[in-house]
Order: structure tokens, then C-alpha cells, then sequence
């Protein structure tokens, strides 16, 4: 994983913005999603609603573009999903693996590098990722992949095996009703295994599975370069 973030690092200055950001005028917040906030009643994240009221509400008073955060951060928001939930009834999965962009549906989503569709799938349970598309990239001679939740339906146009060029539009925010039931946003992965899955892998997990998910998910602010600016 190392020699994996020394690369990412070492190419940062080649990324493309994976949204439109512009940092001299456009602000970000930082949000919070964990049971220190507050605001986050069991009335709000389980009314999608109330829930995307919330989250605008906040960009609003901001005056920010998007909002930003949540890896590695440990969220109550997933008790509003079964999806979440162990089938044996055993711990739950809580630990976000990615980072999330909170902002507009239909907002534009860029390709930070060129890569292959790997392949794509609606999620479309209450809570998961709905729109659901995952890129296969080489740097440096070393595959890994990005995945794009919560995206629109009409993003899944695509072909697998499909070329997508560094700073190509190929996906949106989608609508509460084809991204899982949320806000609209963007879960932004980094993946270096994936395991033999296609169309989906954990963007969440246990607490006790901590360990290995994040090293083999490490913090995609590698790529996206946005927490500077919070």
C-alpha cells in the first residue's frame, strides 16, 4: 500500500478535478455524519426528505459549493438502512470507506485519470449506492479502481471494457430515487483489490474489518485533493 500512495502522490499534479471546483472563489464545507452531530435525528436520516433538506440547508448558510468528508469516519446515518445491517444480527457495518461530495443532482462528475469501465450496476436497495459505476486504472504499472456512487440511471449508458478519458464527463448526482434514497452526492472509492466483484464493493464496513479495508481503500482525497480547502 505504501509504494501504492507514493505513486498516487507522486502523480497528484496530473488528476483531474473530479467535480468542478474552482478554490480562489467556490467554499467547502465540512460535514459531519457521525452521533457528535446533533442534528442528525432519527426524523431527519429516515425521511430522505428531511434529510436533503438538511444537507442544503447546511451548504446554503455556508455559502458553500459542496459539501465534503466522511473517510474513515464512523456513522450512525447507516441505522437508517437494513443494508447495513449483519443478517445474523451481529455487528453492523458503520466505518465510511470513502469520500463523500454533497451537492446538487445532475451536478457533472469527471474521470480523474483515463481507465476502462470496469463495470457498473444499480444498487438500487433503500440505502445502498443505487447508479453504481467502477473504473479499472494503471499508473505506473499498478491497477487499482475508483468507484462512483449514488450517480443518475441514464450514467449507465455505458459498455464494459469501455475507454473513459482523463477529464471526460461520464457521470452526474443522481435524484434520491435512482441513487439509494439519499441527498444527492457523489461516494468517491479508492479500491486496490476488488476482490472479484463487479458493479459494487463495501463503502462501508464493520469496525472490526477496519484493518483491512482501509488498506486496501486508502483515503481518496489522494486523488480528489479537496480536504485542503475546507
Amino acid at each position: 500500500m505504501s509504494s501504492f500512495i507514493s505513486i498516487l502522490n507522486k502523480n497528484k499534479h496530473s488528476f483531474h478535478p473530479v467535480v468542478s471546483f474552482d478554490a480562489a472563489n467556490d467554499r467547502l464545507l465540512k460535514m459531519d455524519f457521525t452521533d457528535a452531530n446533533n442534528a442528525l435525528t432519527k426524523e431527519v436520516i429516515e425521511d430522505v426528505a428531511k434529510f436533503d433538506a438538511y444537507v442544503q440547508e447546511q451548504l446554503l448558510a455556508a455559502n458553500a459549493l459542496y459539501g465534503i468528508g466522511g473517510y474513515a469516519e464512523h456513522r450512525t446515518v447507516y441505522s437508517r438502512s437494513n443494508v447495513f445491517d449483519a443478517p445474523d444480527g451481529g455487528e453492523p457495518r458503520r466505518l465510511h470507506l470513502g469520500t463523500d461530495i454533497w451537492g446538487k443532482a445532475g451536478t457533472p462528475v469527471f474521470a480523474p485519470l483515463g481507465g476502462m469501465v470496469h463495470s457498473f450496476k444499480f444498487n438500487e436497495a433503500y440505502g445502498d449506492y443505487g447508479a453504481t459505476i467502477i473504473l479499472l486504472h494503471q499508473l505506473e504499472g499498478m491497477a487499482f479502481y475508483t468507484l462512483y456512487g449514488h450517480m443518475s440511471l441514464k450514467d449507465l449508458a455505458l459498455t464494459e471494457g469501455q475507454y473513459i478519458n482523463r477529464g471526460q464527463v461520464f457521470a452526474h448526482f443522481g435524484e434520491p430515487h435512482e441513487n439509494g434514497h439519499w441527498p444527492p452526492h457523489l461516494h468517491f472509492q479508492i479500491i486496490i483489490d476488488i476482490e472479484l466483484k463487479e458493479g459494487d464493493y463495501p463503502g462501508v464496513c464493520r469496525l472490526s474489518d477496519k484493518d483491512f479495508y482501509l488498506k486496501n481503500c486508502p483515503d481518496a482525497d489522494l486523488i480528489l485533493q479537496m480536504n485542503q480547502y475546507i
